[in-house]
């Protein structure tokens, strides 16, 4: 069963939070507009109030976890200044939201969003992808990246990590994901580095 949206939300970000859990859980085409009422506790009404049907609901909520991932990567990165102790702070920033925010992570990761949102780029070329990559790029132009193809250095980068959240994700780890930032990371910069 699933638990009513916390009291404090708007009537929109509980339809948003419902829907989440129900997607994360069920996958979207397992999920219904009945689904997100009855989860959410609201009336047919007032989701067709805040949305068209269960296609724009699942936009805002990608929108909304997009953006919000890209500010966290965004700072995360702001807060040092090399670029391998950047690359490191976006690993952890990855890791430390996938461990708080399983269900974020599972509908950004897991999720075929084109499927249900056939207007929206794939994953890997949404803004927070993006952002990395042009880090990527970045580094292999001062120098601390050896020359290479930079989605190869992103792969090789951000490979790996993205791989453990999803063993993470299906519980397959038997440890945190922040106990093997320092291994992963170092795994990852040994890959690349000039």
């Amino acid at each position: 069963m699933l638990s009513q949206p916390p009291a404090t939300l708007s009537t929109r970000d509980k339809i948003l939070h419902t829907a989440l859990l129900l997607f994360a859980r069920d996958g979207y085409f397992s999920t219904s507009i009945q689904d997100i009422r009855r989860g959410s506790g609201l009336s047919i009404g007032s989701i067709y109030h805040h949305f068209a049907g269960k296609e724009a609901i699942a936009d805002a909520l990608y929108q909304q976890l997009i953006n919000s991932l890209s500010l966290d990567l965004e700072q995360a990165s702001a807060k040092v200044t090399s670029y391998p102790e950047r690359y490191k702070a976006i690993i952890g920033s990855l890791f430390q939201r996938c461990e708080s925010q399983p269900e974020a992570m599972r509908f950004i990761l897991h999720a075929r969003h084109q499927e249900f949102l056939p207007g929206e780029a794939p994953i890997c070329s949404a803004r927070p992808f993006e952002f990395m990559k042009k880090l990527v790029d970045e580094g292999i132009a001062c120098g601390d990246i050896r020359p290479m193809n930079a989605m190869v250095a992103a792969a090789a980068l951000f490979g790996g990590p993205i791989r453990l959240m999803h063993l993470y994700l299906d519980q397959v780890l038997e440890v945190s994901l922040m106990e093997l930032l320092d291994e992963s990371w170092s795994c990852a910069w040994n890959a690349v580095k000039a």
